[in-house]
């Protein structure tokens, strides 16, 4: 595990060396306009009178095209770091739906489909449909392969359970689980937007090998614990 600027870190690591990427980088969402999108996480991303409080979460305050050119910017240095054939995953909401895939492609990754990632525990909107839902962009570095014979779901239902959660969107372990069956077993993941260390989790508790990058000291130091609580449980 890495703390430190995703892109940089990225920068320092091997051709050809992961077996896949899954990640979940921060969505700059939250609002139609710039100011909004640039509010505190904690205010966009958490229903009124939460109690839980969180570490900041760093990184979500671009506007729509510092995103899209950010995202492609890192995704161009996965694709490098991927061996062909790998599976990439890559979370994202509704609104950047469009341009994620947008960035997966310019990246230089074949779009393979979306994952649909229910949430049963999402609040009800009067008058709207529910927003129970977000995305997993499925691609690969050309050209793409499968590595098991499985008949894999396209929707993946999960609830949060907020009493295990680290992070402010925090995604549960069994969720990366799911994902983590259409990579190599036994092969490295990559994920550049490490957070509480979720992945790293599932790819223990699954077998894999992780290489994570996190850029908040505190989510790191968050992630490390819960890296050492895992690796210690699969031990026995």
């Amino acid at each position: 595990m890495y703390q430190g600027d995703a892109l940089a870190m990225l920068r320092t690591l091997p051709d050809s060396s992961m077996d896949a990427l899954v990640t979940d980088p921060p969505y700059s969402s939250g609002g139609l306009h710039a100011s909004a999108r640039r509010a505190d996480p904690a205010q966009k991303y958490q229903t009124t009178g939460t109690k839980r409080t969180y570490p900041p979460m760093l990184g979500d305050c671009k506007d729509q095209r510092s995103f899209i050119t950010w995202a492609t910017l890192w995704l161009s240095e996965c694709w490098r770091l991927l061996r062909p054939g790998a599976p990439a995953l890559i979370f994202s909401d509704w609104r950047q739906l469009p341009a994620m895939t947008d960035a997966v492609q310019a990246a230089g990754f074949k779009w393979r489909g979306v994952v649909v990632w229910h949430k049963p525990s999402a609040r009800p909107l009067l008058g709207e449909f529910r927003r129970d839902a977000e995305f997993i962009v499925h691609a690969a570095k050309p050209p793409a392969k499968t590595f098991n014979r499985t008949c894999h779901p396209g929707v993946l239902r999960h609830a949060v359970d907020t009493s295990r959660k680290v992070h402010l969107t925090g995604k549960p372990v069994a969720l990366l689980k799911d994902l983590l069956a259409v990579t190599p077993e036994g092969g490295t993941v990559l994920d550049p937007f490490l957070g509480g260390g979720t992945t790293a989790i599932a790819c223990i508790e699954t077998g894999r090998r992780f290489v994570g990058v996190e850029l908040s000291a505190e989510y790191a130091e968050l992630a490390a614990d819960r890296i050492r609580q895992a690796e210690a449980a699969v031990a026995g």
